[in-house]
């Protein structure tokens, strides 16, 4: 293992929060660093199946992103997903994937609309 992958196992984390995205897992953690200043590590994983074809394998992706940057990061987000949204329209929140669901039945859609939930504004009612 190298050195920098052994710090980084190193690094502490202070608080943290997961996202289930389909297939996919989305880490958000910060960490203090060795002077004790905060920063955000992002990492996206992926399960894939081993190669040997016994064991799953992780495939994962880190961003790291320090605190000077992270009114533009939000800016720079806000933009994009703002423009997203112009061309499609509202975006919904994905279903919860669950695996064992795959084979399931479909779900029952609601008897009238007034049993729908409302639809949020936004990327998730989040950015509006």
């Amino acid at each position: 293992m190298e050195k920098n992958q052994e710090e980084m196992r190193d690094q502490e984390i202070v608080f943290s929060r997961s996202v289930k995205a389909g297939k996919r897992l989305y880490y958000f953690d910060v960490r203090k660093a060795r002077n004790n200043d905060l920063y955000l590590s992002i990492t996206e994983s992926k399960r894939r199946q081993s190669e040997d074809g016994d064991a799953p394998m992780f495939e994962k992706h880190k961003i790291f992103l320090y605190k000077e940057d992270f009114a533009r990061f939000m800016e720079s987000m806000h933009d994009v997903i703002g423009y997203v949204e112009e061309q499609l329209g509202t975006i919904e929140a994905r279903p919860e994937w669950v695996p064992e669901a795959r084979n399931a039945e479909p779900a029952q859609e609601p008897a009238n609309e007034a049993e729908e939930e409302p639809k949020k504004k936004g990327l998730f009612g989040i950015f509006k």
